[in-house]
C-alpha cells in the first residue's frame, strides 16, 4: 500500500489503514458512466479502489462537457465511447488501477455474468431511467450486493443506499421526491451532479470499509434553494415486493429491443439478427459512412444511425420506438 498517497485519507479517524486495505481490495460496478458514473469512477480511482468494472452505451459528445468532467473536446472530436475515455483518463490519474470497461447495453444477464465473474463488492448506479435503476436493484437483491443509488435534475439530487437489512429500490419508488419534469425538458446544473455523487460516494467508503448501518436514509435536496433533506426508510417495505419479498426480480423478464434514451431524441435498438458487418454493407449501399474504432455512423432519411460492433443501434433525430423499428426494417428487412 503507498501510505504517501493515501496519507490524508489514513488520517481520517473513520477509515485509517485498515479501511484503506478494504478499499484497495474492493471491486465497484458503476453503471453508466455519464455525468454520474464519470464523477464517481474518478472519486474511487482517486481513493484507492482497487477495481473497477464500467458499463456504458454512449459515446462522448459536446453536451457532456458541460457536467461531465472526465471527458475532454479531444474525446468528442475522437466520438469516442464514454467507457474507452474513462479508462483512458483513469489510467492517467492512477497506473495501478484494475479497470475492467464494456460499450454495451445493460440487461439482467449481462449484469449478472459480470457481479459473478467479478465477486463484486458494490454497485453505483449512474443511470438516468427508472428501468435500468430496477433491473440493478434486481440483480444486487438476487445475489446480495449491496448498491447505491443516485439522481439528479434541475438543480435538485438524492441519494439512497440498499443492501438486504432495508427495503429494495422498488419499495420506495412510491415516496421518491416526485418530480414530473424529465432530463430531456428541464437540464441539470454541474453541482448537483457533484452533490449526489459526493453523498453516494461517500455511502459507498461506509459500507466498503465495513462501518454498520443502523438506519438507511434516503438524502435529497435542491441546491438552488438550499433546501436539504433526509428521511430513514427502514420502515417502509412494501410486503408484496416482487423484489425483496417475493424474490420473483421481475427485471429478469424485459427485453426491450427498442428504447427511448432520456434526453436524447434518440432510440436504441437491439436485434440479434443485425451484425456489425451486414449493417456496415447496408450503411454503404445507402450512401457515405463514417468508420471509427468502435461503430459506424450513416445517414438514412436524414436520421443520424450509430451501429457499435456487437450490432446495437442508435437512431437520432427521434423518440418514437415504433418509428425506429420501422426504420430498421426499412433499411435491413
Amino acid at each position: 500500500m503507498n501510505i504517501e498517497r493515501y496519507s490524508r485519507q489514513i488520517l481520517y479517524k473513520n477509515i485509517g489503514e485498515d479501511g484503506q486495505r478494504k478499499l484497495l481490495d474492493s471491486t465497484v460496478l458503476i453503471v453508466g458512466v455519464g455525468a454520474l458514473g464519470s464523477v464517481s469512477s474518478e472519486m474511487l480511482t482517486r481513493l484507492g479502489i482497487g477495481k473497477l468494472i464500467l458499463i456504458d452505451r454512449d459515446y462522448v459528445e459536446l453536451s457532456n462537457l458541460q457536467r461531465q468532467t472526465l471527458y475532454t473536446e479531444k474525446d468528442v472530436n475522437d466520438q469516442k465511447p464514454k467507457a474507452i475515455a474513462a479508462f483512458e483518463h483513469l489510467k492517467e490519474i492512477r497506473e495501478d488501477l484494475d479497470i475492467e470497461v464494456h460499450v454495451n447495453h445493460v440487461d439482467a444477464l449481462f449484469l449478472e455474468s459480470l457481479v459473478k465473474e467479478h465477486d463484486v463488492d458494490l454497485i453505483l448506479d449512474g443511470t438516468d431511467n427508472f428501468e435500468t435503476r430496477l433491473l440493478i436493484n434486481d440483480v444486487s437483491y438476487k445475489h446480495d450486493i449491496p448498491w447505491v443509488h443516485a439522481a439528479v435534475i434541475e438543480s435538485s439530487y438524492v441519494s439512497a443506499p440498499f443492501t438486504k437489512d432495508s427495503p429494495c429500490y422498488r419499495c420506495i419508488m412510491p415516496v421518491l421526491p416526485s418530480n414530473t419534469l424529465t432530463c430531456d425538458t428541464a437540464g441539470v446544473i454541474s453541482p448537483a451532479v457533484h452533490t449526489a455523487v459526493s453523498i453516494q460516494v461517500t455511502t459507498a467508503i461506509k459500507l466498503l470499509v465495513g462501518e454498520p448501518f443502523n438506519k438507511h436514509y434516503m438524502t435529497f435536496g435542491d441546491l438552488w434553494s438550499g433546501e436539504h433533506s433526509r428521511i430513514a426508510f427502514d420502515n417502509i417495505k412494501n410486503k408484496d415486493c416482487e423484489t425483496c419479498v417475493h424474490e420473483n426480480y421481475p427485471s429478469y423478464n424485459d427485453n426491450h429491443q427498442a428504447l427511448s434514451l432520456c434526453g436524447r431524441d434518440t432510440v436504441q435498438i437491439y436485434d440479434d439478427n443485425i451484425t456489425y458487418d451486414f449493417a456496415l454493407q447496408t450503411a454503404k449501399r445507402v450512401g457515405d459512412v463514417k468508420e471509427t474504432p468502435y461503430f459506424i455512423e450513416f445517414y438514412y432519411d436524414d436520421y443520424r444511425i450509430v451501429v457499435f460492433k456487437n450490432g446495437r443501434m442508435l437512431i437520432h433525430g427521434l423518440n418514437k420506438e415504433d418509428k425506429a423499428r420501422t426504420i430498421v426494417a426499412q433499411l435491413f428487412g
